[in-house]
Formats: C-alpha cells, sequence, structure tokens
C-alpha cells in the first residue's frame, strides 16, 4: 500500500484526486489544503513529512491566477516557486517520489507545432516565469521528480473556462472569445487518473527510477481555440448561445497568453504506454457530470 499526500487538496484538481480515491482502495491518502499544510512555510513541510511515512507527494498547489500575478509577484513566487522547492527538499530528504505540475505557458516561444519538452522556453509573465522556476527549483532539488507540464485545465468542480463559458452563455445571448490563442483542453480527471495510474504501475516495480525524473507533457489530445472549447461546450450542453470569434487583440488581458501551446505528449507516451482521450470525448464526460 503507497501512502500519497496531495497538496492543494481544496483545487479542482485536488479534488479529482480525492474523488479517485475512493477507487483506488490499495492506497492511503493524505489530502492537505492549505489549513492543514502552509507549503510556503520549509518547517511545517519538514514537519509533516517526519511525521508521516509517505511514498508519493502530489503537488496540486499553484498559484493560477494568471493576470492577478502581475500585481502579487511575490505570493505567485512564493505559492510556484519557494513552496514547490520546499516539496522537494522534503522528498529527498525522506526518499518520496514527487510529482509536480506545470504549464504550457512556460513555453511562449513562438513555435507553431507541439512543443517538446526540450524547446526553449521563454515565459511572458509573472505566472509563467514562476512556474517554470517551480519547475527548475523541483528536479534540482530532488532527483525522484516528476514535472507534468499541461494546459487548458477545467473541471466540475472550482472555477475554469469551461464553467465559466456554461454560466455566461445562460445569462447572455451572445459571447464573444478568443480564437487565435490554439491549445489543447485537459480535464483535471484524466490528468489526475494517469498520475494514480503511474504511481500504480511504479508500485508493481514497472517504472525504472530514471523515469521519474524529468518533464513530461500531458494534456488531452487533439487541440482547438478557446473559440473552439466555448462553442463545443455550449452545444453539449445545448446551451442556445452565440459564440463570436474575436482575435486576442479584442480581450486585451494584464498578462500575455502564448498563441500556440499545443503540447507534444510522444514521451510521456512512449515511457508510460497510458491511452490519452481526446478532449472532445473527456469534455462531454465532465459535461455529464453537472
Amino acid at each position: 500500500m503507497a501512502k500519497i499526500l496531495v497538496t492543494g487538496a481544496n483545487g479542482q484538481l485536488g479534488k479529482e484526486f480525492q474523488v479517485l480515491a475512493t477507487t483506488a482502495p490499495g492506497h492511503q491518502f493524505l489530502f492537505a489544503n492549505r489549513a492543514i499544510l502552509d507549503i510556503t512555510q520549509a518547517a511545517a513541510v519538514s514537519r509533516l513529512f517526519k511525521e508521516q511515512a509517505l511514498d508519493y507527494c502530489i503537488n496540486c498547489a499553484a498559484y493560477t491566477a494568471v493576470d492577478k500575478a502581475e500585481s502579487e509577484p511575490a505570493l505567485a513566487k512564493a505559492i510556484n516557486e519557494d513552496a514547490a522547492r520546499n516539496l522537494a527538499e522534503a522528498c529527498a530528504a525522506h526518499a518520496v517520489r514527487l510529482i509536480h505540475f506545470s504549464s504550457d505557458y512556460v513555453y511562449h516561444n513562438g513555435l507553431s507545432r507541439p512543443l517538446r519538452e526540450d524547446d526553449p522556453t521563454e515565459p511572458k509573465g509573472v505566472y509563467a516565469q514562476t512556474k517554470l522556476a517551480g519547475d527548475e527549483a523541483v528536479l534540482s532539488a530532488h532527483d525522484a521528480t516528476m514535472v507534468l507540464r499541461t494546459s487548458w485545465v477545467y473541471s466540475s468542480f472550482g472555477h475554469n473556462f469551461v464553467k465559466t463559458m456554461l454560466r455566461l452563455g445562460k445569462e447572455k445571448d451572445e459571447l464573444r472569445v478568443v480564437d487565435d490563442q490554439i491549445g489543447s483542453p485537459t480535464y483535471a480527471r484524466s490528468l489526475a487518473d494517469a498520475c494514480l495510474r503511474l504511481i500504480a504501475t511504479d508500485q508493481l516495480g514497472g517504472l525504472p527510477r530514471e523515469l521519474w525524473h524529468g518533464v513530461y507533457h500531458y494534456s488531452n489530445e487533439g487541440q482547438c481555440s478557446w473559440h473552439g472549447l466555448a462553442s463545443k461546450a455550449l452545444q453539449l450542453a445545448s446551451v442556445p448561445c452565440t459564440v463570436r470569434p474575436i482575435p486576442t487583440a479584442g480581450y486585451p488581458t494584464p498578462a500575455r497568453r502564448p498563441p500556440y501551446s499545443v503540447l507534444d505528449k510522444s514521451r510521456f507516451r512512449e515511457a508510460f504506454r497510458f491511452p490519452i482521450p481526446h478532449w472532445e470525448d473527456d469534455l462531454k464526460r465532465m459535461l455529464a457530470l453537472l
């Protein structure tokens, strides 16, 4: 039986792990929100790791308010970089394997083909910069750290783009949504499920240790624009709202968004051999829960 710490337990991804934990009786989970564990406090992290005989740590905690980060850079750094380092150092000290989540925003490099893990990183805003700094910190601190970079995450829990579009679509006759930013949506439950599959495989001795150190990409298969995602969500939910495409320039934001951030998942597929659902199929699956 593996003992697994999940930080950021109140977020949309953390809640998906809580759902899946009910179907993983072979594991013991410790779900930690900020009230239970403030990961920005190194002493608190160290104390918990000394008290708990952990096997894995899944870090779902992150500062994800992309625009607000521009006015709260210290807080974004504290959570996305410093707190991530705290966890990685504790994992290293206690031989705990770490899964840490990152973002497609770290690239923003002008490429227009699916992005690989070794492509140049050129983060353009505070959020993206602190996420990249966090990646570098955890990989440097612990040689059993897996960084999963993902994109456009949504869930039936919490606040996210899909749920916002559904709410606004019911309130308005017409929405205007950016159509010149291209990426791959990711259903948080599929992302969480992939992580638990990794752990289950590892528990059976199927994952060499060297696979646990490095960056991998995980998102749903396929690609679309924000306009395409909004349109499909409203269509599947039978919400009669017109969705008009607009350019990024028509919806200015404090933080710049990458125009293209589709992630190449070849490394993940080749290493772990798990099926990855298409974004439209997972969107249907999530909408059925609302």
